[in-house]
């Protein structure tokens, strides 16, 4: 806050001294990017955004994941907003209904850009209200020496729920590792994980209307699912996040995880013997699915720069500068590229099943407080792997709960 402060007294000293040239140089548009070091190739396309927009400079300023959300809500609430701001796209529906962004129009042609569902996460009322920036899908990965050990085919993994959770049972029972890992920790992945289960069997948490549907024959499935698993995964899995649980597994510890593509490596690095498929199937889905989550550039009201922020967040997420940064960060794509999409499942095949679970996978549920969609949640999944409450309680309990976040 000072920081920010501080800049704002010199820009008001240097406007008092200033010919109007000077001033039309000296507009900035602040943009906070979350993570350890500017993205990649962010420098550059601020250069040339620069060139063609005279009179405007990009000051970027790098937050740390923890502080990063708390920041940029911290500033905008206090009417100091940043100009542009990474964030999650689940918060772009509070930031809007509190009157802190403004809305980024997508045309038909640039929401027929990016690959299905995309636009869908940050948008409500009709309206987009972020440029999405970073996307995540997930897959599932096996040991496949762990399969063989247990007596299944290593090169055969689960492709429904019911193999899945006999599979975890057989490698259980057989060797020294678990069957499955299971996310439960009090943190935002174990909303996330459990998610996708629900995105694999044609559930949703809240529909196009606005009306929470959590308690659905198709959610109630996967959280029966999810009690089912429980007793062939790591011991204590509520004190496991996704990448805990993904270490277990690159030391041998559970056979079949659901990670991002970012996980290959770090098996390829491991010398494990692995494989990468499509998440399994729940009894009622429609296809390959999984939780699509995105992060996005959102604009903030009051800046005085926010035509030229708009401006600005759409450029550096266009075309294939957008690809080159998603491929310097291991992220899914946002857009299907072409000829990049081919060439890099060409390339690296293991990346198909990451593409495969967009076409009938779903957003990440925007609500009006995504922590308290977050803590609802992670309370329903942990009830549940703890045999404090039966699935249907639970989720009858969360659905309660979430009425209040709509």
């Amino acid at each position: 806050m000072k920081k920010i402060l501080g800049l704002t007294a010199v820009s008001l000293l240097a406007l008092a001294s200033a010919a109007p040239g000077a001033y039309a140089q000296d507009k900035e548009i602040t943009f906070i990017n979350c993570g350890d070091e500017l993205t990649a190739g962010y420098a550059d396309y601020f250069k040339e955004w620069e060139a063609e927009n005279p009179g405007f400079k990009v000051a970027p300023e790098v937050v740390g994941w923890g502080q990063c959300q708390d920041k940029v809500t911290t500033l905008a609430a206090a009417g100091t907003p940043v100009a542009l701001a990474y964030v999650g796209s689940r918060t772009l529906k509070q930031f809007a209904l509190n009157d802190l962004i403004v809305p980024i129009p997508m045309t038909d042609e640039e929401k027929a850009s990016y690959y299905n569902f995309v636009p869908e996460t940050v948008t409500f009322d009709g309206t987009q209200w972020g440029v999405p920036v970073a996307f995540s899908t997930k897959a599932l990965y096996w040991n496949k020496d762990l399969f063989e050990a247990a007596g299944l085919d290593p090169e055969t993994p689960p492709k429904t729920w019911e193999e899945k959770i006999a599979f975890a049972k057989q490698i259980t029972e057989n060797t020294d590792a678990a069957g499955y890992g299971l996310v439960a920790k009090t943190f935002d992945n174990t909303m996330h994980q459990f998610l996708h289960w629900v995105y694999t069997n044609d559930g949703l948490v809240i529909d196009a209307e606005g009306n929470i549907v959590l308690d659905s024959p198709q959610v109630l499935a996967a959280l029966t699912a999810l009690k089912d698993i429980t007793p062939y995964s790591e011991e204590g899995p509520t004190a496991y996040e996704q990448n805990e649980v993904r270490a277990i597994w690159l030391d041998g510890g559970v056979a079949m995880i659901e990670a991002s593509p970012g996980a290959a490596n770090l098996a390829t690095e491991a010398g494990m013997n692995w494989g990468v498929a499509p998440l399994p199937l729940g009894p009622d889905a429609k296809g390959p699915g999984t939780l699509l989550i995105t992060d996005s550039l959102a604009v903030f009201k009051g800046s005085g720069v926010e035509e030229q922020a708009i401006s600005l967040a759409k450029y550096i997420t266009s075309g294939e500068r957008q690809w080159d940064a998603e491929m310097a960060q291991g992220l899914t794509p946002l857009r299907p590229l072409q000829p990049q999409t081919d060439e890099l499942v060409a390339e690296k095949p293991y990346w198909k099943p990451f593409l495969d679970g967009i076409e009938f996978g779903g957003p990440e549920p925007l609500l009006t407080d995504y922590v308290g969609l977050q803590n609802t949640m992670i309370e329903m999944v942990q009830s549940v792997v703890t045999g404090q409450a039966e699935p249907k309680a639970a989720l009858e309990k969360a659905a309660s709960e979430l009425e209040q976040y709509k």
